[in-house]
């Protein structure tokens, strides 16, 4: 249902006292101040977050921020949505009331404590996971109650073979956060710590390989350090654990969503990108392109790109049948960024081997490019564009030389 609803379209006028002062919507989740007003949640923390500290209706100060959740006037908007349901009005769903701080404090601290017992620590663990999935709002009061620090212990806890629900419960809510730098230093300069992450990258479960690969990505991304990202990216086997989940069946979409990434922030490192591609990452790539949704086929394309650049690389992906024609084919389809790291990957490819060329130029790729360097795209996807274009000249077939006049690509001349 829309956030307000016009009289004039729908036959109906919302009551006023079901209407938010502030945003005069609809509310979904009807809360009360200290000064006995009531708002809708959301327009009442974006007030507070502005720096305003006055009820918006009284003026009065807001001596207590607390806000109280409705449940009477929520029921009474719920009740008036389905008698006019016949006016195309739809039932506002029961919002699930944000974490309370002191539960957070009290499960976090129940997980903590070695002396309580392992299924009573397993169950803070899974309470606090839950409500982490809810929503950014439960994230942001756990990682505000120390949570990082006390699982960063819990992971760490045990790290051999036999690493227990409570380490794999804790990976999981961990994975849901980003991690300060030095944070993300704590982990990555203990190489018994890396050991288990890329361990963990084999467990039987996809679960605890996909938190691990999330966790990896997380610490990879948030280090300046290239000594410490290139002690990751040389781990044993982190290659193979990533692209394993990569080629994850599609049942599991969020494999796809974090291989990508954690593949991508390894692949960042110039050094170890030969260790990728002995990995099978080259094929792991070609074969899900398609597969990924719009962020991450141009994360999917950026590394691409990365491996095309050095020589096993450009090779193995010059070697895949569907490498050249797929890259064509994507070439316009995705984002500007996308047809960048397309058209940077058809350049490495096409300079380095003439059967790329004579690939690209059966599937179509001048009438892309001629097209590229006519659109908005970045000026470094147009320069690609015209690199690869005079790259290509000789393979061209004559009538394709003879019309591409009729593209007005001036700009891609002198050859």
């Amino acid at each position: 249902m829309p956030g307000s609803l016009d009289p004039l379209d729908v036959g109906v006028q919302i009551p006023y006292h079901f209407r938010c002062p502030i945003s005069l919507e609809l509310m979904r989740d009807p809360v009360t101040v200290c000064t006995g007003q009531t708002y809708d949640r959301q327009s009442i923390e974006s007030w507070v977050a502005t720096g305003n500290t006055t009820c918006p209706v009284t003026r009065s100060p807001l001596s207590d921020f607390t806000l109280i959740p409705n449940h009477t006037l929520r029921r009474l908007i719920q009740e008036w949505c389905v008698a006019n349901r016949a006016f195309g009005v739809e039932r506002i769903p029961t919002p699930k009331q944000p974490a309370d701080p002191s539960l957070v404090r009290s499960l976090l601290n129940q997980a903590a404590a070695q002396s309580n017992h392992m299924n009573s620590r397993v169950a803070a663990l899974r309470r606090l996971r839950g409500l982490a999935r809810d929503s950014d709002k439960n994230r942001s009061v756990i990682s505000a109650n120390n949570a990082r620090e006390i699982l960063l212990a819990i992971v760490f806890s045990r790290m051999d073979s036999d690493s227990s629900e409570l380490n794999h419960e804790s990976l999981a809510i961990l994975s849901m956060f980003p991690l300060s730098e030095p944070e993300c230093v704590f982990v990555a300069s203990d190489p018994e710590r890396v050991s288990y992450l890329v361990a963990m990258l084999f467990h039987p479960s996809i679960d605890v390989r996909v938190n691990s690969a999330a966790l990896i990505e997380i610490v990879v991304a948030g280090m300046r350090s290239p000594e410490l990202r290139a002690q990751i990216s040389n781990a044993d086997d982190v290659f193979e654990g990533v692209v394993g989940i990569l080629n994850y069946p599609l049942a599991y979409p969020r494999a796809l969503k974090v291989g990508i990434k954690a593949l991508f922030a390894l692949c960042l490192v110039k050094q170890h990108r030969q260790r990728a591609v002995s990995a099978g990452a080259v094929e792991a790539l070609i074969d899900r392109l398609q597969d990924f949704e719009k962020c991450d086929a141009e994360r999917a394309l950026a590394t691409i790109e990365l491996l095309s650049r050095i020589p096993s690389g450009c090779a193995a992906l010059a070697s895949h049948a569907l490498t050249v024609p797929l890259l064509v084919k994507i070439i316009l389809k995705i984002s500007e960024r996308a047809t960048e790291y397309a058209a940077g990957a058809l350049l490495s490819l096409c300079s380095a081997s003439e059967q790329a060329q004579k690939e690209a130029v059966a599937a179509g790729v001048l009438i892309q490019l001629l097209l590229l360097v006519q659109s908005d795209c970045t000026e470094r996807a147009k320069r690609k564009a015209q690199m690869l274009l005079k790259q290509l000249r000789d393979c061209w077939p004559e009538d394709s030389i003879a019309n591409s006049d009729d593209f007005g690509c001036s700009d891609v001349a002198p050859f």
